[in-house]
């Protein structure tokens, strides 16, 4: 696939089919994650798979306002930054952006759907208590959920020139 016509086509999936995903689809996806950039390449970012149904039924129970999505989806990978490897906060964050953009690139051009849920970091403590996830060592980024589509997004984009500082030359 066109890596423009990629990036033009994805779209955010929040509803899917029961249709597993398989581990070789799981796997490059996370290898899209790895091989995103990081300063220093230190690549601070660290995966857990959630596909247990009763990991899932506490992630819902108050910890989400995506719980529909949640349920939903065949598989979540929570992202975590790993506190002893960063080495500047910002550039961190970013790069876990950048992680995570790949993987929901990598879900679209293997046909599955998938989206990233950003909210659910406003209740990271409970997150953590939920996974088993170690606090002190590991800051939650995000979870993405994906499987098989069970339907299509949609999205528009404001105009380039809404978005240029200054306007663009010829």
């Amino acid at each position: 696939m066109d890596v423009i016509e990629a990036l033009r086509n994805r779209r955010s999936i929040r509803k899917f089919t029961n249709d597993p995903v398989s581990n070789d689809d799981l796997k490059k996806i996370l290898e899209a994650g790895r091989w995103a950039p990081s300063g220093l390449n230190n690549q601070p970012w660290r995966f857990l798979i959630i596909t247990s149904d009763d990991q899932r039924k506490k992630l819902i129970e108050g910890h989400t306002e995506y719980a529909h999505v949640v349920r939903s989806a065949n598989v979540l990978i929570a992202v975590f930054l790993d506190k002893e490897s960063k080495y500047n906060h910002v550039k961190d964050c970013q790069g876990a952006g950048a992680c995570i953009q790949n993987m929901l690139l990598a879900i679209h051009g293997l046909g599955l759907g998938g989206v990233w849920l950003g909210e659910i970091i406003n209740q990271e403590e409970d997150v953590h208590k939920v996974l088993g996830t170690d606090k002190a060592n590991l800051e939650l980024m995000a979870v993405i959920a994906l499987g098989h589509p069970d339907a299509s997004g949609s999205s528009s984009r404001k105009d380039l020139s809404e978005l240029m500082i200054e306007p663009l030359g010829d």
